[in-house]
């Protein structure tokens, strides 16, 4: 059979993407400047989401560490390695890195900067300065928050919730401020990438056009631009509540502690969905390379992203069964959070229709995409359950929510995160990995993260609160398992680490491994500076265009 590369990609051989050139005669972005300035004082969209792809990784390794400290403490019903304080501490910073500095930022910050322009046959984003400016904010709000963190702590969890934040002897100005500075980087943005959407696009590119990668980071543009100015006042007001006892959530004061719950969840449950729309993105390009097949139900993929933006903005009190809420309240409310698995639905069925009958490649990326499949379905199913108002109240504040969160939201980000990174490496660095590595890493990953939480489902369901030190000993066992899991998890890390890091070095010289019909792979890679040698391309055909061999004109199978 001829390999179903031998087909031309539609749209490969118009002005602009015939320069493939292996030869350096045209430097790529990584060549084009080697000095430290030309990195640091850098507007090309690329080099900043390589930036940022550093800096979220050192962070996600941080945050790492903190949850490894957890689960070692929790090795043993009572004091472990820490007392209880440094416990409040390391749980709260764990959840403060791993939200504000890696989870939100990771997809849209690293893929969103590097791939949106190519996708669009854009040749920067619309404003490449405040793009720039955008990872100076982040790490400007990051450097204050870890100075907090090194400076007293913090023991409040991450959704510092009042009045505990106002009252605690620890550093919680610092970091509540770094956590402002940084919504102002996620607000920079989202801007830049909806301005880019609508003033950007290559002719030939219109709205039902993009790429579906594009669409879910619009959606999570939105939310970015619309709900994070939220957060930023609320935690302004926070601090001056800590530092200037001004009683806006002092009962004593004539202060309500529940408007706190209401505004913070207006902003973080839309945040949740600022994680993982982007990871529905990735999944949408990955499924459809691996299956080679173009996306099944595109336009219902696209509206479904847009629905998911809309609808996260009126779920926030289901956080809140047991604040004192009304019943109706918190009917209506469990009826549009199930309206948002309405949403996840119509891509998880278009996603399979999309595998259906396909060719499937095995690779990497499509083994997260397996991975994402599981943790979404069996993580969103249990969100059907806590949004239901009798069992929450009965779930609420023990580990059954913190293994449905991170199974939905870190088990669905890091998937789609892990699946953009091996699908788009190549793209990036124009080198390839250890493919086989990188499926050994995989299924460690895989199984580690089950290992880890699926223990904390039983325990939560058992009764077992979230965020104690210490522990009835009969919910040991459970947690044990659940430290090893972690472990598990970690080693598949360390092996992506290696691998990844030899492949920088000493990878093979490639230019499209997967033979995608993706737009952003119709240059070289990487690609050059500004994106395109010539003139602005033009995409006569719909992305992932894919060419049954069989059906291809003049096509003759030589089995």
């Amino acid at each position: 059979m001829t390999p179903s590369s031998s087909i031309a990609a539609p749209g490969a051989a118009v002005p602009g993407h015939e320069a493939h050139d292996d030869h350096g005669h045209h430097p790529s972005y990584l060549t084009d400047g080697t000095t430290v300035k030309s990195w640091l004082l850098t507007v090309d969209h690329k080099r900043i989401g390589i930036m940022y792809m550093a800096w979220v990784l050192l962070f996600f390794l941080v945050g790492g560490i903190f949850a490894l400290l957890i689960r070692i403490e929790l090795l043993t019903p009572g004091p472990t390695i820490m007392d209880a304080m440094t416990y409040n501490r390391v749980f709260t910073l764990h959840g403060i890195v791993m939200i504000f500095l890696f989870m939100i930022p990771a997809i849209p910050a690293i893929f969103g900067n590097f791939m949106l322009p190519l996708m669009l046959g854009a040749k920067d984003v619309a404003f490449p300065r405040l793009n720039l400016l955008s990872l100076y904010v982040y790490l400007a709000g990051a450097g204050f928050a870890l100075w907090g963190m090194l400076n007293g702590g913090l023991d409040t969890g991450w959704t510092f919730y009042t009045p505990y934040s106002a009252h605690t002897t620890t550093t919680v100005a610092p970091v509540l401020f770094g956590a402002f500075i940084i919504g102002f980087s996620s607000i920079l943005t989202g801007m830049n990438f909806i301005v880019t959407a609508h003033t950007m696009r290559a002719p030939g590119i219109t709205w039902f056009k993009m790429p579906l990668m594009v669409w879910a980071l619009y959606a999570t543009s939105c939310i970015q631009v619309l709900a994070t100015p939220v957060i930023g006042l609320l935690l302004l007001l926070v601090t001056a509540e800590n530092l200037f006892s001004l009683g806006m959530f002092d009962v004593a004061r004539g202060g309500d502690p529940v408007l706190f719950q209401h505004l913070f969840w207006f902003y973080s449950h839309p945040a949740v969905y600022i994680m993982v729309l982007p990871a529905f993105g990735v999944m949408s390009e990955v499924v459809s390379t691996f299956s080679r097949k173009n996306i099944f139900g595109y336009r219902a993929v696209a509206y479904s992203s847009v629905g998911i933006a809309f609808v996260g903005f009126f779920a926030w009190g289901h956080h809140m069964f047991v604040s004192g809420q009304s019943t109706f309240n918190a009917g209506v409310f469990g009826v549009l959070s199930m309206l948002v698995g309405v949403f996840t639905a119509i891509k998880v069925f278009n996603w399979v229709g999309t595998v259906y009958k396909g060719a499937v490649e095995f690779s990497t990326p499509f083994a997260y995409f397996c991975g994402f499949l599981f943790f979404t379905v069996f993580g969103g199913m249990t969100g059907i359950a806590v949004a239901t108002v009798s069992l929450d109240v009965a779930w609420h504040d023990t580990y059954f929510v913190v293994a449905h969160f991170h199974f939905i939201m870190v088990g669905a980000t890091i998937m789609a995160f892990l699946a953009a990174l091996h699908y788009w490496f190549p793209k990036m660095f124009g080198k390839m990995y250890h493919e086989g590595w990188g499926l050994v890493s995989a299924a460690l990953i895989i199984l580690g993260f089950n290992a880890t939480f699926i223990p904390q489902f039983l325990v939560g369901n058992a009764g077992m609160p979230r965020r104690y030190y210490e522990y009835p000993e009969r919910f040991q066992a459970l947690n044990v398992a659940s430290t090893a899991g972690a472990s598990l998890l970690a080693f598949g890390f360390i092996i992506i680490a290696i691998y990844l890091t030899y492949a920088l070095i000493y990878g093979e010289r490639v230019d499209n491994p997967w033979n995608s019909k993706g737009y952003e792979w119709l240059t070289m890679s990487p690609p050059p500076t500004h994106n395109f040698i010539g003139p602005q391309p033009t995409y006569p055909e719909e992305p992932h265009f894919y060419v049954d061999p069989k059906k291809a004109e003049g096509e003759v199978s030589d089995v």
